[in-house]
């Protein structure tokens, strides 16, 4: 990998992470865009994703969990479901070639999902509402599995659900999310690496990339920050890497 390439991942990978901590996510969709804008071998994308999911996510989950901002009764219901499925997906291995398809059609729906939460956020405060257990399974296995299988966290579909289904309240769903992301980005990375797969060498690289932001961004997002701009931004970025996965 040649030094500019490196010096622009690196910074790429600071920013994704400095964003997506601040609104309460990991970061997962972002490095897939990140690593699909850059062209990076599709063997080493879903490691790599995971491994800077489980960074950024823990920096998260502690600073939203100090500061107050969860619900473990709502965090349970669906992780009890997601935390297997998780090590399945993680555990498989798909073809390069279905790996691309998968990777940019959960871009494209990535952005449409922030775009939803953006307006859901502008709701503000709502009466929350109880969970069905029923639809904690079946969300909560669905988004576990996609994320093991492709290597994201799935917080990024959780968060707006939450919203938009009034399950949580809006001050809990960035602690909700990013524990969430936690624990299905460990299963999914025990998942790969039981499955014999190798972790990639310049992971060392991101890893000090994402560290630094990711405390920079959670910093200030448990402060009041106007995060309206932070995900139209996210939404441009992740669209147009998933076009490019389906299309090149």
């Amino acid at each position: 990998m040649s030094i500019d390439l490196i010096i622009i991942g690196f910074l790429s990978f600071f920013v994704i992470a400095t964003l997506y901590s601040s609104v309460g996510h990991a970061g997962a969709s972002g490095y897939l865009a990140v690593m699909a804008l850059l062209s990076f071998p599709s063997h080493e994308i879903k490691p790599v994703s995971l491994i800077l999911n489980i960074i950024v996510a823990a920096i998260g989950s502690y600073r939203y969990l100090k500061a107050g901002y969860f619900d473990k009764k709502i965090f349970w219901l669906f992780a009890a479901f997601s935390i297997p499925m998780a090590f399945l997906g993680g555990y498989f291995k798909v073809d390069d070639k279905l790996f691309k398809l998968l990777a940019g059609i959960f871009l494209a729906l990535s952005a449409i999902m922030i775009a939803l939460k953006t307006i859901q956020k502008a709701k503000q405060e709502y009466e929350v509402v109880p969970v069905p257990l029923w639809k904690a399974g079946l969300i909560g296995s669905t988004i576990g599995y996609v994320s093991g299988l492709i290597g994201v966290g799935g917080g990024i579909f959780l968060s707006p659900l939450l919203m938009l289904f009034r399950w949580a309240s809006p001050k809990n769903v960035s602690g909700i999310s990013a524990l969430f992301i936690l624990v299905n980005s460990i299963l999914g990375l025990s998942g790969h690496i039981s499955a014999l797969s190798k972790i990639p060498d310049n992971s060392y690289l991101w890893v000090i990339a994402v560290v630094i932001g990711g405390f920079l961004g959670s910093y200030f997002g448990t402060k009041k920050i106007n995060a309206k701009g932070i995900y139209i931004i996210l939404s441009i970025v992740l669209m147009t890497a998933g076009v490019k996965m389906l299309l090149f």
